[in-house]
């Protein structure tokens, strides 16, 4: 294995000595009921570099990263932080520290304005009183530095994800941080947001600030990172240079090859089991009309509020619709009626499966039977040994990575959430399922996984219509590539004809012109569109 040292530098005007180390952790040990979640970890952080912590869901990153902030403290080993060994036994010791983390879900009040955010617990005071005017001033020159023209008295929940992200770490810096944590910061940024991340966290590594980076982007190692540790079941397996080539950072990761990303079978496909006729909500979306057939993925692809989420939660029934029908099987289900739609065999998996597609301190059991729980239910008595049987039996087949199935789904790493909502699905043996940003913030071990249950789905002769902001997902995995502009289905695309350019083309079109597959290329972003 190289040494990371021997790099020669690639920033120019860098010095080619290695910085100084700002953080060192050395044989750290974690353990809870049942799960060893980290052993014998070793990991250390340089002033002015970005070193990328990589491993699939479940490996340990989050563990690692919670004992930097002072949510866990280590069972074994040590923490050192400019040489001197720390013991962060809470918030308030990481940020005395100078550590500051920046979480997926971030930590933030939503009524409360930018600065107040920013300061929230710290904020200046002045003969007692909280000295609005030097905080607001002192938000504004923390907004300035990472690029975000918002006012400081403008209030949270206006805000879009992009510029949360921002607050996020413009709260960072006000703690004077040292060290900067940040988990999956570029999941649900669009390629051009995420452009304007990297500039920020750049000129925080010019200042000397180390940043640790998690993502399971693989592209965005070698456009930011310096070195790269990987960490697999809880040990880091190796430290490499940033510069490693994707295929071996995968075999590091998984522990073995994966030789095809995206493992698309496609079977013979019958009728069509999902068919959707001018369906149209004013204002969103409008004339929308496709079908989905026995045995087949159709792929949606568009920009951001093109309406691809709003046309499919309508199929589902969550959301209303002025005009259009549905039919499952050829029966036509009633308007805004989920659980007809259920009924006739119709399953979502929502794009944010904390919020709407688990019930997070709910066991791994209980979740995988939300969906059969009415007709597991006799005279008001629910068959509980029968739910334990199928839901053992379903955690078993899909390979959830668990403690048991007691355990709250809350704990479980995204990709094992990511089953346990399918798995729900599978359980109530639907026809058609609908998966909206199915792979969202999971690694491409478990994409693999997600992907493989796709195939055995249309193998078994179901349906899948599949939302994907990521375009070589959509591109891999699909029969039909549906592309949606301004509310409109612009283009489909057979799987043979479809590329970036021709989806980006389509994309973009406008609803009353519609580009062809063959239109010249306009390289506008599709949300999401970098590679993976």
């Amino acid at each position: 294995m190289s040494n990371p040292d021997e790099q020669p530098d690639k920033q120019q005007g860098r010095s080619p000595e290695p910085p100084a180390e700002l953080l060192r952790i050395e044989g750290i040990r974690k353990t809870f009921p049942g799960v060893v979640a980290l052993d014998s970890v070793d990991f250390d952080l340089r002033r002015g570099e970005v070193h990328v912590l990589l491993g699939e869901n479940g490996a340990g990153k989050s563990t690692l990263i919670k004992m930097l902030s002072g949510a866990y403290r280590p069972d074994a080993g040590r923490i050192l932080v400019d040489g001197e060994e720390a013991r962060i036994h809470g918030a308030q010791d990481a940020e005395r520290l100078g550590i500051a983390t920046i979480y997926q879900e971030f930590n933030l009040v939503p009524d409360l304005t930018v600065a107040e955010n920013i300061f929230l617990g710290r904020q200046p005071r002045r003969f007692g009183m909280i000295d609005r005017k030097r905080m607001e001033a002192d938000a504004e020159e923390l907004l300035r530095r990472v690029g975000l023209t918002v006012s400081p008295r403008a209030r949270v929940r206006e805000l879009g994800i992009a510029r949360l992200q921002m607050v996020e770490i413009a709260k960072a810096l006000s703690l004077d941080a040292r060290v900067l944590i940040m988990d999956e910061p570029t999941a649900v940024l669009t390629s051009e947001e995420v452009d304007k991340l990297f500039a920020i966290v750049r000129a925080l590594r010019e200042d000397g600030v180390g940043v640790v980076f998690i993502t399971h982007h693989l592209e965005e190692i070698a456009a930011l990172g310096d070195r790269v540790t990987v960490i697999r079941d809880g040990r880091s397996v190796g430290q490499v240079p940033a510069s490693t080539p994707e295929d071996e950072l995968v075999r590091l990761m998984v522990g073995r090859s994966i030789e095809q990303q995206y493992p698309r079978e496609r079977p013979d496909t019958g009728s069509a089991l999902l068919k959707v006729e001018g369906l149209t909500r004013d204002g969103v979306f409008h004339d929308v009309s496709f079908e989905v057939r026995a045995g087949e993925v159709v792929g949606i692809a568009g920009l951001v509020g093109a309406g691809r989420t709003e046309v499919v939660r309508a199929v589902f029934g969550a959301d209303p619709y002025d005009e259009g029908t549905v039919e499952v099987a050829g029966a036509r289900l009633p308007r805004h009626d989920v659980n007809a739609a259920m009924a006739a065999g119709v399953g979502l998996v929502p794009e944010d499966r904390k919020g709407q597609g688990l019930l997070l301190d709910a066991s791994v059991e209980e979740n995988l039977g939300l969906v059969t729980l009415r007709s597991a239910t006799r005279a008001g008595l629910v068959d509980r040994k029968a739910q334990r049987a199928a839901a053992a039996g379903m955690a078993e087949q899909l390979g959830v990575r668990m403690a048991g199935l007691g355990q709250h789904v809350r704990t479980l790493s995204g990709g094992n959430q990511q089953k346990v909502v399918i798995g729900k699905w599978l359980l109530a043996d639907i026809r058609v399922l609908i998966l909206d940003e199915p792979t969202r913030g999971i690694d491409v071990g478990a994409k693999v996984e997600i992907y493989q249950l796709v195939n055995e789905l249309t193998a078994a002769g179901h349906a899948v219509l599949m939302i994907s902001s990521d375009l070589p997902e959509v591109l891999g995995m699909s029969d039909r590539v549906l592309v949606m502009a301004q509310g409109r289905i612009a283009g489909e695309l057979a799987a043979e004809d479809a590329t970036q350019d021709s989806v980006m083309a389509l994309a973009v079109s406008t609803a009353a012109s519609p580009a062809s597959p063959e239109t010249t290329p306009v390289h506008n972003e599709v949300e999401g569109s970098r590679g993976h």
